[in-house]
């Protein structure tokens, strides 16, 4: 499997002063070329744009792996529920993080 490093992993200081990683998106490519973007760490709206650009470079859909994120705000839920209209397969997505999807989804219908 290849492995290339998208995010920056950038680091912030916590509440408490000690640095806490924000995000991270790792590209892997397995033998099938099915490319897998694993994000870990916060993902915030300011990584939406990063995400998104890092989607947009691929040929064909992703899949996205959720496995190791801590915490989402509210546009990144709008993007991935976008991202599994247009085909994405969300893996290892935190129960949380579906529900809010799925409300998120429901509002936008109403």
């Amino acid at each position: 499997m290849l492995r290339k490093r998208l995010g920056n992993g950038k680091e912030q200081k916590g509440s408490k002063g000690k640095p806490t990683m924000t995000c991270r998106i790792d590209r892997l490519v397995g033998g099938d070329h099915l490319v897998i973007l694993r994000i870990s760490g916060r993902i915030t709206g300011d990584d939406v744009n990063m995400l998104r650009a890092s989607l947009e470079q691929e040929s064909c859909a992703a899949a996205i792996d959720l496995k190791d994120v801590i915490l989402v705000d509210r546009d990144v839920v709008k993007l991935l529920a976008l991202c599994e209209s247009n085909g994405n397969e969300l893996r290892n997505c935190p129960l949380y993080i579906r529900e809010w999807i799925t409300r998120e989804r429901k509002a936008r219908k109403a």
